[in-house]
């Protein structure tokens, strides 16, 4: 099959799941003119997320042509998810210590306080855009209150997370580039100011995620360290909680027999969450790059080659998932790959569960008669997958 991820077919953004069938079914490692390869399988995912030895995290020789010698470079090339050990297991062990269990057990109040509060906003409105009204409204908060940052300085941290996420495109413009620069500019220059704050007067270490950064027993980060990582993690549990919940709303509201069942047994939020999860992924693909040559399913695989791993596809994988193309909100089990896998597995991935639990069911609960308008708008991004835009009725 021919599948290009600089050129990709007419309608591929609105619905990307049949380019999927035919990639695992025809081409589970398929070529790209750059030398680099489409895998789309669960089990071939499943395995390279589990090898750190034969497939790496570290991006520096994939992004130097990309970026140059720019502060995207810089990000990308320091941030938690695009390294290996050392760097990723010192923030990995960081950020595993400030997300632990009784940690987010103590946020969820916090969470459904501020859930009702936007409900509250849009109660008598009739019509909202549901992301900017809702799914986009609650992670800022919830990553903003973990770093404890004022209130009223989290305005820009959705558009600048848009476009530094935004620039991990395969094909992008100079616009785009110069876009993302600029955004990786101004955040490391509000979190320079905001962790001489947070010097003068530290924080509590056991519920402020910067200050144990800042404090880390497990080996002191750099400035450049500190900061593009308190980037990465401000970006990542705002873009996969957004297109979380979004992503939920509408899949509810594209089968209602499914959205009765929720309303009537609340019981099955825990397992819908992940059934969302996988059905929609969030992040839509991974990346890892090869330490030595390989043949998988026939094709050989030099070393140095950039592996792009479609989580959305394997998420639909017929071979992991029975019915894989129907939305099964008790499904069990559910080993989809929404958070990646092995030792790079998500590490705010029950936070990102307890956001979705929370949100889509306190939603339902207040406007269990919604319905879609017309105008929703994917972000028409191939690696994130959500929208911009999602016009609702809300009785």
């Amino acid at each position: 099959m021919d599948f290009l991820l600089t050129d990709l077919p007419d309608g591929f953004h609105n619905n990307p799941y049949e380019t999927y069938a035919a990639l695992r079914h025809d081409a589970p490692v398929h070529p790209q003119p750059d030398g680099s390869f489409v895998i789309s399988r669960h089990a071939d995912l499943d395995m390279i997320y589990r090898d750190t030895t034969r497939f790496i995290s570290d991006k520096k020789t994939v992004f130097k042509p990309k970026y140059g010698d720019s502060l995207l470079f810089e990000h990308h090339t320091t941030s938690l998810v695009f390294n290996d050990a050392p760097l990723h297991t010192r923030v990995r062990s960081i950020m595993v210590g400030a997300m632990n269990p009784r940690a987010i057990a103590g946020m969820e109040q916090g969470l459904v306080e501020q859930v009702t509060w936007l409900l509250d906003q849009m109660e008598n409105k009739g019509e909202v855009d549901l992301v900017s009204a809702f799914a986009g409204a609650i992670p800022i908060e919830v990553i903003g209150n973990l770093f404890d940052m004022p209130h009223e300085e989290r305005g820009p941290l959705r558009d600048w997370s848009l476009a530094i996420l935004g620039a991990l495109e395969p094909a992008l413009t100079q616009g785009q580039l110069d876009e993302g620069n600029r955004a990786v500019a101004e955040f490391k220059a509000y979190l320079k100011d905001l962790v001489a704050r947070r010097e003068q007067n530290p924080g509590n270490a056991e519920t402020d995620v910067l200050t144990r950064m800042m404090q880390s027993e497990q080996g002191q980060l750099t400035e450049v360290e500190l900061l593009q990582n308190c980037i990465f993690i401000l970006n990542a549990g705002h873009e996969t909680t957004t297109n979380l919940i979004g992503n939920a709303l509408a899949l509810l509201d594209e089968n209602p027999a499914a959205k009765a069942d929720l309303i009537a047994n609340p019981t099955l939020l825990n397992t819908a969450v992940d059934e969302f999860l996988r059905m929609e992924s969030p992040n839509q693909f991974g990346n890892r790059l090869t330490t030595e040559d390989m043949d998988l399913h026939g094709v050989h695989i030099p070393a140095g080659s950039d592996l792009h791993l479609c989580i959305g596809a394997a998420n639909r994988d017929e071979a992991r998932f029975e019915n894989a193309e129907t939305l099964q909100l008790d499904r069990r089990p559910n080993k989809h790959l929404a958070f990646a896998g092995g030792p790079h597995t998500c590490v705010g991935f029950s936070l990102a569960r307890m956001e979705g639990r929370v949100a889509v069911g306190r939603f339902l609960g207040r406007f269990p008669n919604y319905s879609l308008s017309d105008g929703a708008e994917r972000g028409n991004r191939i690696r994130f997958r959500g929208y911009s835009r999602l016009p609702a009725k809300l009785a």
